[in-house]
This record gives structure tokens, sequence and C-alpha cells, in this order.
């Protein structure tokens, strides 16, 4: 008995509906290649493949059921859905068809990539680096209120002496849009940053300055974590950016609460802050795992 043909050619309702896309909706090659494929492939595994008003809900949940067995990507299967979603939409809205057994299907949501997250560990072996490599003050000053702050690259840049509180131990920052905030400076910090000043001479204008006197610039600044990542021998490429998200994790883990550190990374919006609670999530899962004894 020959086998069923599984193409668009065998299948007259996918083959208009991909005549549709391509030439009412103008999709491109790649969407109209996937769709195919999508319909094909679902053809193939729903055997014996009835029709597709045959198909139910629990047919599709089914399917979705065997890709998250066989450990497909979340974006492979959304988009593999998204195609038999199109196509249904089709079906109802162009074809008269009653009912939708899509609309009943819950997919994975999409994966989020966490931000990369240095251990406290990795954090101190580097910098301790820059007083043992070269005694560079500058640059021990500039590690150092990075981790101590949080703040971002742009915003230690622009920092001017004045900007620095040692009484209150606290630095002014000014962040996107030119909004201001005062965010608390650790000792360890603010004693690396008076060393700085003291040795090259910096009294007031900008706070971090290039050997010709002038203001540091963020390429600079790039480069000088570039050196000790490469010194230090960390397993992730560091910047500015992971050491940001190290100071939000490090504060959440050891008990900050999150309208707390929304405040001092800057953020106008709680939900960019909460990013950082699914690292320490994570985190926590993988302690539970190791240490309970039914995990």
């Amino acid at each position: 008995m020959a086998a069923p043909d599984s193409s668009p050619a065998g299948d007259p309702l996918a083959r208009d509906f991909l005549e549709f896309m391509n030439s009412e909706r103008r999709s491109s090659e790649r969407t109209l290649a996937n769709y195919e494929l999508a319909l094909r492939q679902f053809r193939e595994w729903r055997t014996p493949f009835e029709g597709w008003d045959k198909m139910t809900a629990d047919d599709f949940r089914a399917l979705l059921f065997d890709l998250m067995k066989k450990e497909r990507g979340r974006a492979t299967i959304r988009l593999q859905f998204a195609a038999l979603r199109s196509f249904f939409k089709w079906l109802t809205r162009r074809q008269g068809w009653k009912t939708n057994p899509l609309l009943e299907v819950q997919l994975p949501k999409r994966e989020k990539k966490l931000p990369v997250v240095l251990t406290v560990t990795q954090i101190e072996g580097m910098l301790n680096l820059p007083l043992t490599m070269e005694k560079s003050k500058r640059d021990a000053a500039i590690l150092e209120l990075f981790y101590s702050t949080g703040m971002r690259l742009s915003e230690l840049v622009a920092l001017n002496v004045a900007d620095i509180d040692t009484y209150t131990e606290t630095v002014r920052v000014f962040g996107k849009g030119s909004k201001e905030r005062l965010c608390p400076v650790g000792g360890v910090a603010l004693e690396a940053v008076q060393r700085y000043r003291a040795k090259a001479g910096v009294h007031d204008g900008a706070l971090f300055l290039s050997k010709l006197r002038r203001r540091i610039t963020t390429q600079a600044v790039a480069d000088v974590i570039t050196k000790y990542w490469r010194a230090s021998g960390l397993p992730v490429h560091l910047t500015p950016h992971k050491l940001r998200h190290s100071f939000a994790t490090h504060l959440l883990n050891n008990g900050a609460d999150l309208r707390s550190v929304q405040e001092l990374l800057g953020h106008a919006s709680l939900s960019t802050t909460q990013i950082y609670t699914h690292v320490s999530t994570q985190r926590m899962k993988e302690v539970y795992e190791k240490s309970h004894p039914r995990a």
C-alpha cells in the first residue's frame, strides 16, 4: 500500500493556505518553508491522518507533549505551533470553519535568558588583581566602585569628584533621562577612590582621568575590565554589565528587597529588576537539588 502523500499537493487545504500566505500576505520564502514544514510534520506525526476537520485540541496537546518529551527547544515548539495557529485562523476566517482547536492549547512561555552572574569568590578574586599586578590604583577604584554601586558604565564615566561624598558614604549618580539618585558606597570602594585621587592628584572635575588628564571613555573602562577578566581566568567574558548583574543578584541573595535593588540600579520599572529574582531562584533550586534528600 502506498504511503499517504504528505506534500502540499496532496493536501488541498494546506496548498491553498500557502498560496494565500504567498500571494496575499506576501510572506517571505523562509516563512512559507517553515509553515509548509510544520503542516507536513504534523500530518506525518498524526497517523493515520483523517483530515484537518477531525483534529481536536487533544491532538495538538499530544503533539506538544511529544515535542517536549523529545526536548525540543521552546522557540522551536512555538515556531511550529505558530504555523498551525495561522493555518487554523485562516480556516475559520476564510474557509468558514466554526471551531479552532488550537485556541485551547497553551504553549510553553518563551525562554528568558538569565543574566550571567559571577560568584562572590570570583568577584573578590578579580577585585584583588589591580594591586597585585601593576599597582594600578585607578583600575582598582574603577572595579571597586562598579561592584559597590552597581551603576551603569555611562554613569561611572560621567562621575565628577564632587559626586562622591565620603562623609555620608554615598555617590550621586545621573542615570537615564538625567534622573538623579544617591547610591551608598562601601568603605572598601571609598578607600580605593581616595588612594587613586591622592596618587593621581585628582581634586575636582572628572573623577576618572586618562593618561592625558581627560575624562576617561567608556571604551577605556571596558578595556580595564577585559584586562582583569583575562588575568583572573574567569569562565565567562566579563563586561561592565555583568558586574552590575552580579551586584544586584548578590544583594537579593543576601536578603535585600526588590524595591531597594530597583532604586539602587536606577530602573524605572520594577519589572526590569525582576529578572534578578529569577537568577536568585535558579541558584536556590540548584542548592535545593544538591542538598535535599528527595529533590
